[in-house]
């Protein structure tokens, strides 16, 4: 799953300027600096698994004398976890470190750092040409924080980029940035094994490894027992999770995964995020269906509804593919929502192509999805194959296309709500007005609601849908 974050930094020559013109994704809780201790900040772009990363570097920081804080210009340590999957993104993280250059030259003394996807591809730029930054640190290569920081502040420049075979992290306990208290993300495998040819994951991420399952379990049972009501089950492709105990051959697939966080306890919610359609098995739909607090979502990236198209993006499933487990959701799981991500204008696609994608689009009648237009990043399979032939404003006139779609699909896809009653997890106010409570429904969609005298966030609640727009439902907590 994909997000943007747009920072308006053109001409910027103040701290000033740069923080009111700082627009992040996330944020973490309002907190000033503790006397006594360093302070890091971070910044997280991308998805979801950057922000699960986030908080392993905030636990790992932490081990070592460092308190995050949101006061950018008082930190002693900032840094930036970034992402590759669009040009975009880079264009960003580079406006960004023009920002963070300002604050070191009025504190000498703060070193800056760039990790997570970019640091492989980009580290040789910004260390040596540019001297952007103090450090680069892979995904992989968190634990050795201390140590990079350290020669940062002897004066050095540092970098570590190796990728890992074995590394998950399953031993850290990550610190909540973001913490509402009551929904966490878990992260439960590592790297990619797909090896599409638009995405530069597998390069940047490594190959597939997952953690040991009662690690998981641990983790979300720990969050229950502080407060939490929902946990989110991380990963590049959810459904190839596999373990294997070497010692007894005891196996676990990610249907055992998901039926044992689920059997934590009932008022624990479980979703995960991001799945496969090749590795979206009948398993783990009957699983879904056999716990009440399995949330009925599934976001189930098409990226084309095209078979050439599919097939030049080796995402090794065709059209009749997809269709057939659309078929299979709806036959096991009637009430579920079903998300996507897209992509216009890859390589070649033609005007009978792109029809294809807005017609399986129409077919799989999507809750919502995220939609791009095809950016070629350098060092993928589609970068060294193929030619990024189609013009821009072909790109941008298909993806609006296929926007407006989407617009019409999450209208009437939210409109059938109307009259319903949903159980819905209070998390916290709206954020239009503090009067009322907002929360997901077990479709993934936000509902908002007038509050109710004794209520609040992390109880659940039976809200009747009133009344809907394409992106929430607006209701009445009853009963």
């Amino acid at each position: 799953m994909l997000y943007d974050t747009n920072p308006t930094l053109e001409g910027v020559k103040t701290i000033d300027e740069a923080k009111q013109g700082s627009v992040f994704f996330k944020e973490f809780p309002a907190m000033g600096n503790t006397p006594g201790l360093k302070h890091f900040y971070i910044e997280s772009y991308g998805c979801q698994m950057n922000f699960s990363d986030s908080e392993i570097v905030a636990s790992i920081l932490g081990d070592i004398g460092y308190a995050p804080t949101r006061i950018m210009e008082e930190s002693d340590l900032i840094l930036v976890n970034t992402c590759s999957i669009r040009e975009k993104a880079e264009e960003t993280v580079r406006k960004r470190l023009k920002v963070f250059e300002l604050i070191k030259r009025e504190r000498p003394g703060v070193k800056v750092g760039v990790l997570g996807c970019m640091a492989e591809r980009l580290k040789k730029k910004w260390l040596e040409e540019e001297k952007l930054v103090d450090l680069v640190v892979g995904p992989d290569a968190y634990r050795d924080l201390p140590n990079l920081i350290g020669g940062a502040e002897e004066g050095g420049r540092m970098v570590n980029v190796l990728l890992s075979r074995e590394e998950t992290y399953a031993d850290i306990s990550p610190v909540r940035l973001d913490s509402n208290g009551v929904t966490a993300f878990i992260s439960i495998m590592r790297g990619c094994d797909n090896m599409c040819s638009f995405c530069v994951v597998p390069f940047t991420r490594g190959r597939e490894r997952s953690r040991e399952p009662f690690s998981v379990v641990a983790e979300a049972q720990d969050l229950f027992d502080k407060g939490y009501r929902e946990v989110t089950l991380l990963g590049q492709n959810v459904d190839s999770y596999k373990w294997e105990n070497p010692e007894s051959g005891e196996k676990a697939d990610f249907a055992d995964l998901l039926d044992m966080t689920a059997r934590i306890h009932p008022d624990l919610r479980v979703r995960f995020s991001t799945s496969h359609p090749k590795d979206m098995t009948d398993k783990v739909l009957h699983t879904m269906a056999a716990h009440e607090n399995i949330c009925k979502y599934i976001h189930l990236p098409v990226q084309s509804g095209n078979s050439r198209i599919l097939d030049l993006m080796n995402r090794t499933y065709d059209r009749d593919w997809y269709m057939d487990r659309m078929r299979s959701i709806w036959n096991i799981l009637p009430d579920a929502a079903v998300s996507s991500d897209i992509i216009t204008g890859f390589c070649t696609e033609t005007e009978e192509e792109h029809q294809d994608t807005l017609s399986i689009m129409e077919f799989s009648k999507y809750s919502m999805s995220y939609m791009f237009a095809y950016s070629e990043r350098p060092g993928t399979l589609a970068a060294r194959k193929f030619a990024d032939d189609i013009p821009e404003d072909v790109k941008k006139r298909r993806l609006n296309e296929v926007i407006r779609l989407q617009n019409t699909l999450s209208l009437q896809h939210n409109q059938k709500d109307i009259g319903k009653t949903f159980k819905v997890l209070i998390e916290r106010d709206s954020s239009r007005s503090d009067k009322d409570f907002c929360g997901r429904n077990s479709q993934n969609k936000m509902c908002v609601f007038p509050k109710k005298e004794g209520l609040k966030p992390g109880e659940y609640v039976l809200v009747q849908i009133k009344d809907a727009t394409s992106a929430t439902l607006l209701g009445e907590v009853v009963g």
